[in-house]
């Protein structure tokens, strides 16, 4: 890296994740792509447990549905045998015609008001996934697929929908796959560096992103896998969309390209990469993208960080193991509502965003019913408990177990601490709070109205919570005038 190069790395390094990112806590992703026509993934393992698997090519069994066209590069995948049943020889491509159809009786106000009502702070929308296929008008010429893109702007409308809800609006693109320009079949995570495209590729990346820049000035610069070209132009980019969006962050997915990449070509190299991939995973728990030279925040995948992060950061998540459509998911395959509001309370306290996908129908546009019953669960949440999540900040500890064993998380604000107790009970409920010891001004109410009773003791302060009618949603105290043990 040249010395010109280091210090438009050291001016990015100045900026940091702004306060209205920070104070979100949730964020809406939106996956939409020809992909979503066929809508079709195995269902029977998570991207986890295929990332840790040592079989020959786990990722051609892929759960994530936008990756429809990478698994249907193996002839043994279950996609391949859903498409020569469903489809015959149709060509992946014909599927853009039908999402065209879609996106003509598409209403985007509609997605937006949707969004709004779980109390989301801002939408990050897939804006070009793998297929390369651009969901706006672009300007930037496709020297293979000249018409691969939408007629209609879906991302400008949205974003114009979503910032007249009051929300902010971001852009994920992904710079590190682009099938339409290489199509090697990514079979395991080592397979990964090899087929970022090269050639003419990295230019029309970069071209289409400072289109993107320009003319919808995303909030959120979201890019996936890493990135085709050098850190000497991407440097260059990335100061260029702080310029017109000085409060925007992008994320952690920005590894730009370098000639180590190549090296995975060996076969005896990428033995070893995945190896080296497959333990990482099992030490991460799930996909923990490594961290690029600059970023505003990371992006673990379907998995939360063990303990407080200093570093902002975001869990993604899908409702079920996609982000694309897929109808081949079962009820079960679907987060519980518990389970959902837990995890929202667990990576806040933990000093994280969420960011949680619905993957619309490629057929109409529409959000499937699993998907709208879990966006209201989360706003119906926040409206409730919002004020314990929303604008605040990791305590002195996440949290761990109360004495009784019901697991435990605090968030705090404007001096008061918020405990977070999953109880599941029906009867009178007792949380025991190890971590915590009262003053002569302690006081504890429980958001939805019921009353506390509380007693310190040895073994921490003693919260009689009542019955709590074996609800989902964690029981919220508000604790005023209490000190950490």
């Amino acid at each position: 890296m040249g010395p010109g190069t280091r210090r438009q790395l050291q001016a990015l390094r100045r900026h940091t994740a702004p306060a209205w990112w920070r104070d979100g806590k949730l964020g809406i992703f939106v996956h939409w792509t020809p992909a979503s026509v066929p809508g079709f993934a195995p269902r029977d393992r998570g991207l986890g447990e295929l990332l840790v698997s040592d079989e020959p090519e786990p990722l051609a069994h892929s759960p994530y549905a936008e990756w429809y066209q990478n698994s249907l590069r193996f002839r043994d995948s279950e996609v391949s045998a859903h498409h020569r049943a469903t489809y015959g020889t149709r060509p992946y491509a014909e599927f853009a015609r039908d999402l065209e159809a879609a996106i003509g009786q598409w209403d985007p106000s509609a997605w937006a008001r949707q969004f709004r009502a779980t109390g989301a702070a801002y939408v990050v929308f897939v804006a070009k996934h793998s297929d390369g296929y651009s969901l706006w008008p672009t300007d930037v010429p496709h020297p293979h697929l000249p018409r691969w893109h939408s007629t209609r702007d879906v991302v400008g409308e949205l974003a114009d929908a979503v910032r007249a809800e009051g929300m902010r609006f971001g852009t994920y693109y992904c710079g590190g796959f682009d099938w339409s320009f290489d199509d090697t079949p990514v079979a395991t995570m080592a397979d990964v560096p090899r087929s970022v495209p090269r050639g003419s590729y990295p230019a029309y990346a970069e071209a289409q992103v400072r289109e993107l820049i320009d003319r919808y000035r995303p909030s959120v610069l979201w890019n996936d896998v890493a990135w085709p070209g050098g850190a000497a132009r991407l440097w260059p980019l990335l100061a260029h969309y702080y310029r017109c969006v000085p409060d925007g962050v992008v994320n952690d997915r920005w590894m730009p390209w370098s000639p180590l990449f190549a090296l995975t070509r060996s076969a005896t190299v990428r033995r070893a990469v995945g190896a080296a991939a497959r333990r990482t995973a099992r030490a991460d728990g799930g996909l923990v993208p490594p961290r690029p030279p600059h970023f505003d925040y990371r992006t673990p995948e379907n998995v939360s960080f063990p303990g407080i992060e200093v570093t902002p950061w975001e869990c993604v998540r899908g409702m079920d193991r996609s982000f694309g459509y897929n109808a081949n998911s079962r009820p079960e395959d679907f987060v519980p509502r518990g389970d959902l509001l837990w995890e929202l309370t667990d990576v806040v306290a933990k000093g994280g965003n969420l960011l949680v996908n619905v993957g619309p129908r490629g057929s109409d546009g529409s959000i499937p019913v699993e998907q709208v019953e879990r966006l209201e669960w989360l706003g119906a949440h926040l409206t409730r408990s919002g004020a314990a999540l929303r604008a605040t900040s990791p305590w002195v500890v996440s949290g761990t177990t109360t004495a009784e064993g019901a697991p435990l998380r605090y968030t705090a604000g404007d001096g008061v601490v918020f405990a977070h107790i999953r109880t599941g009970g029906t009867g009178p409920v007792t949380a025991t709070l190890a971590e915590v010891r009262s003053t002569p001004t302690t006081n504890a109410e429980r958001f939805d109205g019921g009353g506390v009773g509380w007693t310190d003791g040895p073994d921490g302060l003693r919260l009689d919570l009542g019955a709590c009618g074996g609800s989902q949603e964690p029981v919220v105290v508000a604790l005023r005038g209490i000190e950490a043990r």
